[in-house]
């Protein structure tokens, strides 16, 4: 038996393999042929946009632009900022719904709009709006009635997430996006230029300052019944407006219906005889010009003072009173008679000096001018030293007692914040040594004076009170006062002014009955001082003061012959 053996035919595999991988490197290096040109192609289109078509890049950078520039306080805290908003349009030849029923519809969801008003809205022949600045669920409300005839467009909105802080400083927008009042009408042009919206408008304002401001003189105002009120703090060495306030006041996010005489600011559009605050003025204008030599010269103040047909009173009896017990007792008499020994020149070129015969310097619209003696004789150089018959804005004394102590330098303010940017040079209007003897003299007057009740323990405190009668028809109406206190701290080094004025403050429990500036605005300023003065970095210090030893002793706790 034979036995047949088949060999399997031999496959040659090697070559096979070879043409295998070689057909694979052909592809991959036609693939990576292929990556290198596009990375090529891609690679010179970036190169041209970078460096011939900016146009396109200008407005790839142009989508994250605001349409108008956000407005941030010192800090970085958003003050005013542009959003996307939704808004409620009908167009009355589109609606389908009988009109009356809509009417009553839109009422309900809009109780603050009248049914007549609304009524008319629908029927008339052009597209209106019945709610800018809607909010979601109104939106959604009327989205919810079916039908066709609304819309809801979104449009470009101004938000001012902290409501009414610092109302009457930023001020608020139309219906088309320009500013009106504040920074946001006096800065318009900055806020919408392409070439600046895209960064923030950072103000000198301290949100958390403002915040205190206007908690505590809001309250005053309250309890004391007044019909207003206003407060600003100044950086006595730069200008800068750390805070400001206007009482009542309002919220910028809803005008509508809100009441006109709100968005009035007063601390740069209302005009004040402010009374007794102009002393320290007064009398840094005799020291600076040598009428005042001898802080121990004593004034007859025992009596009224009579001139040109009437007479200058103080509020309570009075005596010889020297340079620092006119302050501290503040006697319109002692004052006027001081006034009539330095003249008139210099102490209207002073006034004219501090800017009190020309609109306030600050960058808002919204600015009073002073109303100014029309005729400047012996006894109006004697009433304007005390205060009365010359009328100035808040701000104009917050500027004048910032070059009164600052060492007699004028800047006007600004809510800009300055960051690394110098102050302006200012110019002078005190001496020096003036303006070092007013800081003596204004601490006095809270330590032993009519001020103490301003006394904040640990900030050395100085300042003026000031309670005027406001003018009325026949003459000055005795129970309408103007309450004001102008303070400084730290007298041994200032910082800050910080002026409160009430408007006709109400003598009732809450003040012991009175309205005078030492029993209403003092209070105020202390409170303000004690909560504010950490967050503008100046701390209480017990250990330190002005240096009063050489006027102590010319204060008199009994009367003395003259």
């Amino acid at each position: 038996m034979n036995t047949l053996v088949v060999r399997p035919t031999r496959v040659r595999t090697a070559g096979v393999r070879q043409q295998i991988l070689l057909t694979a490197q052909q592809r991959l290096m036609i693939l990576m042929l292929l990556f290198a040109a596009a990375f090529f192609l891609v690679s010179m289109r970036l190169v041209y946009f970078a460096l011939f078509d900016t146009g396109s890049g200008n407005r790839a950078a142009g989508a994250f632009i605001p349409a108008r520039a956000d407005i941030i306080d010192r800090n970085g805290v958003p003050l005013a900022r542009t959003i996307d908003g939704y808004s409620i349009r009908v167009v009355p030849s589109k609606l389908l719904n009988d009109r009356n029923y809509l009417a009553g519809e839109l009422h309900r969801i809009f109780p603050d709009m009248s049914r007549a008003d609304l009524l008319a809205k629908l029927t008339g022949s052009r597209p209106t709006y019945i709610r800018r600045r809607a909010l979601p669920d109104q939106v959604a409300a009327v989205n919810a009635i079916g039908d066709v005839g609304f819309d809801f467009p979104r449009e470009k909105e101004r938000l001012y997430p902290q409501l009414t802080l610092a109302a009457h400083v930023l001020g608020f927008t139309n219906a088309e996006g320009h500013g009106v009042t504040g920074v946001e009408g006096a800065f318009d042009q900055r806020l919408i230029d392409k070439a600046t919206r895209g960064e923030p408008l950072a103000l000198s304002i301290d949100a958390r300052v403002q915040g205190v401001l206007e908690s505590e003189l809001s309250a005053a105002v309250a309890n004391l019944e007044a019909i207003g009120g206003a407060g600003v703090i100044l950086d006595v060495h730069t200008g800068e407006v750390a805070a400001m306030t206007s009482l009542p006041t309002y919220n910028p996010n809803k005008l509508t219906g809100s009441d006109p005489t709100t968005r009035r600011n007063a601390v740069t559009y209302n005009l004040y005889e402010l009374g007794s605050t102009f002393k320290p003025l007064s009398i840094g204008a005799a020291i600076d010009n040598g009428t005042v030599t001898n802080m121990a010269r004593r004034y007859d103040a025992s009596a009224p003072l009579p001139i040109a047909g009437f007479r200058i009173r103080d509020s309570h009896p009075g005596r010889w009173y020297n340079v620092p017990e006119t302050l501290i007792e503040s006697s319109n008499i002692a004052t006027a008679r001081i006034a009539d020994d330095l003249g008139r020149e210099p102490l209207e070129k002073l006034f004219r000096d501090l800017n009190f015969d020309k609109r306030p310097g600050i960058e808002l619209k919204e600015r009073a001018f002073p109303l100014w003696p029309k005729n400047w004789g012996r006894v109006t150089t004697m009433t304007t030293s005390y205060g009365h018959g010359i009328a100035v804005t808040p701000l104009h004394l917050a500027s004048a007692y910032a070059a009164l102590v600052n060492g007699g330098l004028y800047r006007p303010a600004t809510l800009l914040k300055l960051g690394d940017k110098a102050p302006p040079q200012g110019r002078r209007v005190f001496k020096a040594a003036t303006s070092a003897r007013m800081r003596q003299l204004l601490r006095l007057i809270v330590s032993d004076g009519t001020g103490k009740q301003a006394d904040a323990p640990g900030f050395r405190v100085g300042g003026k009170t000031g309670s005027a009668e406001k003018p009325g028809a026949g003459g000055y109406r005795r129970h309408s006062l103007v309450s004001t206190f102008s303070a400084v701290f730290p007298m041994d080094n200032p910082r800050y002014v910080v002026i409160v004025m009430i408007d006709e403050p109400k003598g009732n429990a809450y003040s012991s009955g009175q309205r005078t500036a030492g029993w209403t605005a003092a209070p105020v300023v202390r409170k303000v001082v004690t909560r504010a003065g950490p967050m503008l970095g100046v701390f209480p210090d017990q250990s330190r003061d002005v240096d009063v030893s050489e006027l102590t002793p010319l204060l008199r706790k009994t009367e003395e012959a003259p």
